[in-house]
């Protein structure tokens, strides 16, 4: 998972960019970049780390000019190396520099067809960097027969995209001397969307991964970029889009709604806290169908996603609500650590438990979702040991049974707990007295209550259906074969 911000303004943008970047964090851990535009030349600086440790005042001085891109990330797709860190750049057609948030599924395709037809070289693993080479290969061919391009070469380009490209894709680029431009797959998988605010100089435009990085600027949310769609701010702030894709339909991921996205973020019309609520209420119906509430002591969430789904159930049940797991805020999220070694590292240095809050109490623990189980595991024996009598978990999110391919990092069946195991096999793996799990219809009615014009969502990890239609054992087999 990553994140993108792109911002066109009137003023020097570098630290609009980099409080936009700190402000989408969560999405990614792994490494930072902004790219920046100034008479014509572009400025970028990127490296491995946190924003905070690689952007140096150097590094920041360094990146002059009134429009540029960010990006945040985690590798899912590709390796960790800081040569794969973004935004990318190409010098031709015209120069672009490129933030993407998503994964492709046809990688091996793209980069044929970009070696046969374009004699293009791609030096990276990186599916993002087949992204700015196919755009950019698409604009050279839309642009063939002029000196100069326009906002109608732009989408021709965009158009043609779509065409060659499957997967997840939500992608924010500068050309230069042109301006910035922004686009979802047709799907919609991933988030994009923007807004504007209105400066004594003039109107300034940002559009990012979550709504939090306008809102905590002091940007007006306008909506998202609709799936399919593209839309172009050019440098003087003048903006235009179009719906590039034959068949576009929203589809968004569901993981984004339960993990994912920050809380005070809003989704596809649907705010994330709200619908973290409904979750709760939907699990504690669940709970309360599996386990008798009067063996129920506390209920602790497990921070820093699954609070306002914890609250909710506990109030719903009427069951004392604890915070009695403490957490370190400069340890990362440990789903998102590249290993599994950091990962458990990790776990003890993010979490503690504060003893009088489980002393010989039967715990409900809650949390946004159960994927490898590691993390659970080593939680509920953090619980126990502070003298827990029984330990129930539940989680907002259904059983995690299947990859995820569209930018997420779940490459392998055996990695996931659920995966051809019961629930009662399960609880007994990260060694809870009992695991109690969301109902899958019960979490889309969780957004849909909040926007019913959602009728689908991607659902592959729980259900195993893939969207693109061309995810099969060979497409799991080739990745398996090449983390090998």
């Amino acid at each position: 998972m990553c994140a993108v911000v792109g911002v066109i303004g009137k003023s020097p943008v570098n630290q609009l960019l980099y409080d936009s970047l700190l402000l989408l964090q969560h999405r990614g851990q792994e490494a930072a970049g902004i790219a920046t535009l100034h008479n014509n030349k572009f400025y970028l600086y990127k490296s491995k780390g946190l924003v905070k440790d690689v952007f140096h005042k150097e590094a920041m001085l360094s990146l002059l000019g009134h429009s540029g891109i960010g990006h945040v990330r985690y590798s899912t797709a590709g390796s960790s190396s800081s040569e794969e860190a973004q935004p990318f750049y190409v010098n031709s057609p015209f120069g672009i520099t490129l933030s993407h948030n998503g994964n492709l599924t046809n990688t091996d395709e793209l980069r044929e067809y970009l070696y046969k037809n374009s004699k293009r070289h791609i030096n990276t693993t990186s599916d993002s960097e087949l992204l700015i080479n196919i755009f950019a290969d698409e604009l050279s061919y839309a642009s063939l027969n002029f000196n100069y391009i326009n906002d109608d070469i732009i989408f021709k380009a965009v158009s043609e995209l779509h065409k060659k490209v499957r997967g997840a894709y939500s992608v924010i680029l500068e050309i230069s001397g042109y301006g910035i431009v922004a686009f979802k797959d047709p799907y919609g998988i991933r988030p994009l969307c923007f807004g504007y605010q209105n400066t004594e100089k003039g109107k300034e435009w940002m559009i990012a991964s979550e709504s939090v990085a306008l809102e905590g600027n002091g940007f007006n949310i306008v909506r998202d970029v609709n799936p399919g769609e593209a839309i172009i701010i050019n440098l003087n702030g003048d903006f235009s889009h179009k719906q590039c894709a034959n068949n576009p339909k929203l589809i968004p991921c569901l993981f984004e709604y339960v993990y994912f996205a920050r809380p005070d973020s809003l989704m596809n019309n649907v705010s994330i806290y709200e619908a973290r609520l409904c979750m709760g209420e939907y699990l504690a119906m669940q709970v309360a169908k599996t386990i008798n509430l009067m063996d129920i002591d506390i209920v602790v969430p497990i921070p820093d996603s699954s609070r306002p789904s914890a609250m909710q159930l506990a109030n719903f049940l009427n069951i004392n609500y604890r915070e009695a797991l403490i957490k370190n805020r400069y340890i990362g999220r440990t789903f998102i650590m590249p290993g599994h070694s950091s990962r458990r590292k990790s776990v003890k240095q993010k979490l503690n438990a504060i003893g009088s809050e489980f002393k010989n109490k039967n715990v409900l623990l809650v949390d946004d979702s159960i994927v490898r189980g590691n993390t659970s595991l080593e939680i509920v024996e953090m619980v126990r040991a502070a003298g827990a009598k029984k330990v129930y978990f539940a989680s907002a999110a259904p059983q995690v049974k299947f990859p995820n391919v569209y930018g997420i990092d779940m490459p392998n069946k055996t990695e996931l707990i659920a995966h051809n195991k019961t629930n009662e096999e399960i609880a007994k793996s990260i060694k809870a007295d009992r695991v109690i799990y969301q109902n899958i219809d019960d979490l889309k009615k969780s957004i849909q209550k909040f926007n019913n014009s959602i009728n689908e969502f991607d659902a592959s990890c729980f259900d195993g259906k893939y969207i693109t239609g061309d995810i099969d054992d060979n497409y799991f087999n080739k990745i398996s074969n090449r983390n090998n």
